[in-house]
């Protein structure tokens, strides 16, 4: 492999211990050697998601054999390929799923889990796209059969995960029901897909959706009170998604509904999937994901951007719950 710097090292930005943004501090480490079936990709830009705030905060360790950096996605240029990689050559545009370390210069990843950028996105916008794509693909849409013209009740539409899940129900003809917390998040659910947009605030989200029919898929990453009212919402034979809970694991509900109702309650984690499960994701997510970016029916919605060194900033904007779309480290 080629010396990329002359120091062999590389600018990163590490989890001092657990706790709050400021125990993101910038550091140095050596540029990681890309293994067999492995790409190096020479960052231009991270994606800061729920996951890195859960690792900082000591909650979510990284899966063995992980980097121990935050960063799960990240866009760049190929800086050097294992000698297994043909997909790929040096000097090519991609944006890639990482097992961690994405918060960094330099991040080497298994080339299964590398796409190039979708035609007309660029390198900066294109990092906010993999892992909530490859998560809502994976957990909503793979190897599913979609109910025509079904209800798609997303809640905390305005974040990642929830702008993607949005996006995607809309691109493939499903009626998308959103929660967020303020009309201006409102409007942008409804900008970029959402058929009804739901204050949690000001209206009960249950009611709507069940005098819509119910909804037959639901993505939830809040649980606690929200699991009750989930059942509540859900039409007959429905899919319940749980992809994290940030409003607490334990609860206390009435289960009848899932026998009166026949419920598919299922949840997952992505992180800790093998290299093989990632790559076949991926490899949908060309196939039928990746053109609707060139058609425009899908787009990047990147809210704000901060340098790497700025992380701390970057994660304290996401708690605040503020932004709409995707926060991003550019280096």
């Amino acid at each position: 492999m080629p010396v990329l710097h002359k120091s062999g090292t590389m600018n990163v930005v590490e989890i001092s211990e657990p706790g709050g943004p400021e125990v993101l501090k910038p550091a140095t480490r050596p540029i990681p050697q890309p293994k067999d079936d492995e790409i190096l990709i020479k960052v231009r830009a991270s994606g800061v998601n729920g996951p890195d705030i859960a690792q900082r905060k000591g909650l979510y360790p990284p899966p063995p054999g992980a980097s121990d950096l935050p960063g799960l996605e990240v866009a760049g240029e190929v800086a050097a390929t294992g000698s297994q990689v043909k997909s790929f050559t040096v000097g090519e545009e991609v944006c890639a799923l990482t097992n961690g370390g994405g918060y960094a210069e330099y991040v080497a990843v298994p080339a299964g889990q590398c796409l190039p950028v979708p035609k007309g996105l660029n390198l900066t916008d294109a990092a906010g796209l993999p892992e909530t794509y490859f998560t809502v693909w994976n957990n909503v849409f793979y190897q599913q059969d979609l109910p025509q013209s079904g209800n798609f009740l997303v809640h905390g539409g305005a974040g990642g995960i929830g702008s993607t899940a949005i996006q995607l129900g809309a691109a493939f003809g499903l009626n998308v029901f959103t929660t967020c917390s303020s009309s201006e998040k409102m409007a942008f659910c409804e900008a970029i897909g959402a058929t009804r947009a739901i204050n949690y605030k000001e209206e009960d989200f249950s009611e709507i959706v069940s005098e819509a029919g119910g909804a037959h898929i639901i993505l939830d990453m809040l649980g606690g009170d929200y699991v009750a009212k989930n059942f509540a919402a859900a039409a007959m034979d429905a899919r319940l998604i749980q992809v994290a809970f940030n409003r607490g694991p334990k609860v206390e509900i009435n289960a009848l509904p899932i026998m009166t109702k026949r419920l598919a309650w299922t949840g997952s984690t992505l992180r800790p999937r093998s290299a093989d499960f990632k790559a076949a994701i991926a490899s949908d997510l060309l196939d039928k994901v990746w053109p609707l970016f060139e058609s425009g029916k899908l787009r990047a919605v990147t809210y704000s951007t901060f340098p790497l060194e700025k992380a701390d900033e970057a994660h304290a904007l996401m708690e605040s719950s503020k932004h709409t779309g995707k926060i991003l480290l550019t280096l």
